[in-house]
């Protein structure tokens, strides 16, 4: 996924990036509602919680990828972030056909709302659950 994905001539939906640009992506259709999760490899790649929305990869279009770099961080997945950065952007589980997509890397405005917390049984000690949101243990 380092070159730009075919996708087809709809305008994006959304349009983000890593903090100093050495990547930029655009998706067309539609991105899930945002998930926290909450398990220690998110909170150790995020430094908190990951926060992501979602698409399908075939409306992931990477625009500008000179600082793509994926790390295999299980045998099931690998995610992408920036090699001059640092930002963390993508997870991308290998057997399915989502990418998701960390929500802070997106462009203003969003039209997201946060719909759902997991992995909660292992959120850090340093911090409450908000009990507004829907959680689930794993």
């Amino acid at each position: 996924m380092t070159e730009a994905r075919s996708v087809s001539n709809a305008k994006p939906r959304a349009t983000g990036g890593c903090l100093c640009g050495a990547v930029r992506y655009e998706v067309t259709g539609p991105l899930r509602e945002v998930i926290l999760c909450h398990c220690a490899m998110c909170r150790r790649t995020h430094g908190h919680v990951g926060a992501y929305t979602a698409a399908p990869k075939s409306a992931l279009r990477i625009v500008e990828g000179r600082g793509l770099r994926w790390y295999a961080s299980s045998p099931k997945a690998r995610r992408g972030f920036c090699g001059e950065c640092g930002g963390t952007l993508f997870y991308d589980p290998l057997a399915k056909d989502a990418m998701s997509i960390a929500a802070g890397t997106l462009d203003p405005p969003t039209g997201l709302t946060t719909t759902l917390q997991i992995h909660v049984a292992s959120r850090g000690d340093y911090y409450p659950i908000d009990a507004s949101i829907p959680q689930r243990e794993a």
